[in-house]
């Protein structure tokens, strides 16, 4: 049981945060591309296999970011209790399960066709090498962007089979998403970052962070709004886009507060609620009214 629950606290699968930011655009590629005149017997099936592939690659990458972070670990309040920074899981162990943790999620990724399974092996550099980011760049929040949303490219290519400029619009606007979260996500180990000397875009905007996530979160919404001119799909689909608005602009950015950890992660954790809203205004704008 010792062990059991230190696994669980390696693959953060009590967090079900971070898996849900790789799971939600999945959901919406997948949700762009289907049509709903179709039985949802297929839908449901792949929405939960993206799941399940969220699930598992998380986890794996939780484990590969705390091998090659555990130095770094050790010297920020936060994640020095982490089980492989604190010695209590080893590094063999934690590769091991790592390995049995991507296997499980090829067994997930075999179901689709084959370019998404082209295409999901491509993606393995960058997720596997995310965690080196932030000892070369003060943009690793970006290069996280380009890669915890690449799910969105492989739900659209599961059923349509191919690459558009659909998928890849709204791909631009989440990788904006994507930086603006994680930057607030990083000022609650702003300190000791800067102590250790990793580098982070929490750090490189520090002195005016709310302009940037005005910039970030513009961008996401106005990629937003030229998918929906690009789909020419109905007008439910634009209420999102007002939900989206008030829930980064007035709910994110106005109650955010970098010398306050504890907000900082509560704001972090509300994009999950972003991310069920995006999701429901491309369901709702694909219905036929």
């Amino acid at each position: 049981m010792n062990q059991f629950k230190l696994f669980l606290d390696l693959t953060r699968l009590k967090r079900p945060i971070g898996y849900m930011l790789l799971f939600w655009p999945c959901s919406w590629g997948l949700t762009l591309a289907y049509d709903f005149s179709n039985d949802l017997k297929l839908y449901i099936f792949y929405l939960l296999l993206f799941f399940l592939g969220s699930v598992l690659m998380r986890s794996a990458g939780c484990i590969i970011n705390d091998i090659v972070d555990r130095e770094f670990d050790k010297k920020v309040s936060r994640t020095k209790n982490r089980p492989i920074a604190s010695g209590k899981i080893s590094v063999r162990l934690g590769l091991i399960y790592a390995m049995i943790l991507c296997f499980c999620a090829l067994l997930v990724l075999i179901n689709f066709n084959y370019l998404t399974i082209v295409l999901a092996f491509c993606s393995m550099p960058l997720a596997f090498t995310y965690p080196l980011m932030k000892r070369f760049t003060y943009w690793p929040q970006l290069y996280l962007g380009i890669t915890f949303n690449y799910g969105l490219i492989l739900g659209w290519t599961s059923i349509e089979n191919s690459i558009n400029l659909i998928p890849i619009i709204l791909y631009f606007g989440a990788i904006f998403w994507t930086l603006g979260y994680d930057t607030i996500y990083g000022y609650q180990d702003i300190t000791d970052d800067e102590i250790i000397g990793v580098k982070s875009t929490s750090i490189k905007f520090k002195d005016n962070p709310k302009k940037f996530l005005i910039i970030c979160y513009s961008i996401t919404i106005i990629f937003y709004l030229i998918l929906g001119q690009l789909m020419n799909i109905n007008n439910l689909f634009y209420l999102g886009s007002i939900l989206m608005i008030i829930h980064l602009f007035f709910y994110q950015i106005k109650n955010f507060n970098l010398s306050n950890t504890s907000q900082c992660l509560k704001i972090f954790k509300s994009n999950n609620l972003f991310g069920l809203i995006v999701l429901f205004s491309i369901i709702l704008g694909k219905m036929n009214i």
